[in-house]
């Protein structure tokens, strides 16, 4: 009965069934696509990247190849949200590009600035030696920089799901950073998770998994992002 259940429903035009068979190729549908388009989005970086190589000289224009990942993120955000709020839709693409749309301009307000200070971290950290500064600089430097990356996880989400002015996304994004410890905890957890994937396996581990890494970083969110329904939307 159930198969027969989920196929009726799955005829219904970019449907899906309800069982968990039809729930799971919906999901692997949605990740792989979103991965792919992703990729797509970010591939002018990623070559730009790689024409540089890896020297600390480098920081500074590996900084701006980076500025793609910042739109391309909050659209994949976009479409995985919808894919929750509606799983019998099976459009991921349209969602995508159509978040690509909405937060290209949004997103690269609060990651321009939070790449270049980023960089700027990065930058006097690999050359920490020139600087004469006490060895404990070094650490709350990375310390600094890691807070500064849990807060821009707090930002991309909100700026992939609500039209706030910049200023106010950052606001609730460093707001958010202690109200919801738990959240901020399992964005830190994904970033150890995939500097030590990165570290121990390859490179490139965080483009191959960037869908089901923000899928889980979006469920992670969803006290951050059911307060700012209640309280700060109409």
């Amino acid at each position: 009965m159930s198969g027969a259940s989920d196929t009726s429903t799955a005829s219904r035009e970019g449907g899906v069934g309800t069982g968990p068979l039809s729930r799971a190729v919906a999901l692997v549908h949605t990740l792989l696509t979103v991965e792919a388009l992703l990729l797509v989005a970010v591939s002018p970086g990623v070559a730009g990247l790689l024409l540089l190589g890896a020297a600390p000289s480098n920081l500074p224009l590996a900084g701006v190849c980076l500025l793609p990942f910042g739109p391309a993120t909050a659209a994949a955000l976009y479409a995985l949200d919808r894919r929750d709020r509606d799983l019998a839709d099976l459009h991921p693409a349209r969602a995508y590009w159509r978040g690509w749309r909405l937060n290209a301009v949004p997103a690269l307000k609060l990651w321009s600035p939070l790449l270049a200070w980023l960089t700027v971290i990065a930058f006097t950290l690999t050359h920490f030696a020139a600087t004469g500064l006490p060895g404990w600089w070094a650490v709350l430097l990375a310390g600094i920089g890691v807070g500064s990356l849990l807060w821009g996880a707090h930002a991309l989400v909100l700026t992939s799901l609500f039209a706030f002015r910049a200023r106010d996304t950052a606001r609730l994004a460093g707001y958010f950073l202690f109200r919801h410890a738990r959240a901020t905890l399992g964005a830190a957890s994904l970033l150890v998770l995939t500097a030590a994937g990165t570290a121990v396996l390859t490179e490139a581990l965080p483009a191959l998994l960037a869908a089901p890494l923000l899928l889980s970083l979006l469920h992670s969110s969803r006290p951050v992002i059911a307060e700012t329904q209640e309280d700060f939307t109409a």
